[in-house]
């Protein structure tokens, strides 16, 4: 079988922006999917007749469908052509987008959100591995962080463009907007993307996989960041109410978006020849931008600068651990981003859900408990020096 990470389209010497931009944007639509009602919780409460903390599981249910679901439908469809599988994904979000806006019966939506996660499922294990495969030799790294950077850019702009859509019409015209977007990438991915063939499901069992070394390391790493990163951001509105920042709200949330789309350019051109030590950054810098949070919230010129650091450090962190986990496990790529997604989704709902207890104790809570996992998380990343985050990654 071809090496996924050094199997770039025969004869290609430069990255192919069309085909990147297609994955790229299916990623977008990922995040855009799961985090959209956080923005419209109370006007979808109101079309469901619930209260907005049970329709926040509408986000919830979400996750736990994508967490779920990576692994099985990873190894279902890995024969399937690498295309094949991105639409057919795509077009399960699309649908359910689109139910999503004309339902106004509580149990329907969430078993429409979970098909939707489910979908997604079948998106994000398959970003990184095909956008390597597409990129010429010693350029993977950069395709990768392309493909992935749709993470961050809907984080920053997705959920609050959705949000000021809704504002105009309900917040059934977010969804019905998502829909057709998610149509129009279909149709450029039809036509932009070469359709590469699967994977033999036998070739590499799960149970190996996890024993290849350093991956072990880059999923504990992985998840301590991603909690951390949930604990807080899911509560920031909380947080900043707390520290009397509240009518500040929309304008940290835009300085986090702005630093997390330039963490992309600066990631993106470094990545191929640097991952380590990118990833050690994003790490240190991270858990000090929590700590200035803990300690300095009582001043808020420096709350927007630990945001704006804390955006930098995160927004393409995603790139870094599942650019570090393909070029750890070679061969058996595909096979560990699956299950790479499947902690990246089951940290997003379990750093909500422990945000949540924490929050209902005492706010400032979440800003320890995630510097408490970000310090774990450095320690597993500049300890995986042999295999997880070698010098020479």
């Amino acid at each position: 079988m071809t090496h996924t990470i050094t199997a770039p389209v025969r004869g290609q010497t430069r990255l192919p922006a069309m085909a990147l931009f297609g994955l790229f944007l299916s990623g977008f639509i990922g995040i855009l999917t799961e985090c959209l009602p956080a923005g419209l919780l109370p006007e979808i409460s109101n079309t469901l007749g619930t209260s907005i903390a049970a329709t926040g599981q509408i986000v919830t249910i979400y996750a736990l469908a994508t967490a779920v679901a990576a692994i099985p439908l990873s190894r279902l469809t890995s024969m399937w052509p690498r295309k094949n599988v991105l639409q057919v994904a795509l077009g399960i979000v699309a649908v359910t987008n689109a139910l999503t806006a004309v339902s106004t019966n509580y149990t329907l939506t969430m078993v429409l959100r979970f098909l939707a996660g489910v979908g997604t499922a079948m998106i994000w294990p398959h970003l990184g591995g095909y956008a390597a495969r597409l990129a010429p030799a010693g350029r993977q790294g950069r395709a990768i962080a392309i493909a992935l950077a749709g993470t961050p850019i809907a984080l920053a702009l997705g959920v609050p463009v959705g949000t000021w859509i809704g504002s105009f019409g309900g917040w059934e015209i977010a969804f019905y907007a998502s829909t057709a977007l998610v149509l129009l990438n279909m149709l450029w991915v039809q036509v932009t993307l070469p359709n590469l063939p699967g994977h033999s499901v036998d070739e590499h069992k799960l149970s190996r996989v996890l024993l290849i070394p350093g991956l072990r390391t880059i999923l504990f790493a992985l998840t301590a960041y991603m909690v951390a990163h949930n604990i807080v951001y899911t509560y920031i509105t909380d947080f900043l109410r707390h520290v009397g920042m509240s009518s500040q709200t929309g304008w940290v949330l835009f300085a986090f978006g702005v630093t997390s789309v330039l963490s992309v350019l600066v990631v993106g051109a470094h990545i191929d020849h640097h991952l380590r030590k990118l990833i050690v950054a994003s790490t240190v810098v991270f858990a000090i931008s929590v700590l200035v949070l803990a300690v300095l919230s009582g001043i808020p010129a420096l709350v927007y600068v630990a945001v704006a650091a804390w955006g930098l450090a995160f927004g393409s962190s995603p790139s870094l651990f599942i650019g570090g986990a393909i070029k750890a496990t070679g061969e058996a790529a595909h096979v560990a981003q699956s299950i790479v997604i499947t902690f990246f989704s089951a940290s997003i709902a379990l750093g909500g859900f422990i945000g949540g207890l924490l929050v209902d104790v005492d706010t400032a809570l979440i800003t320890w408990a995630s510097l408490a996992l970000l310090i774990a998380a450095a320690v597993a990343v500049i300890g995986g020096k042999k295999h997880a985050f070698p010098p020479s990654a």
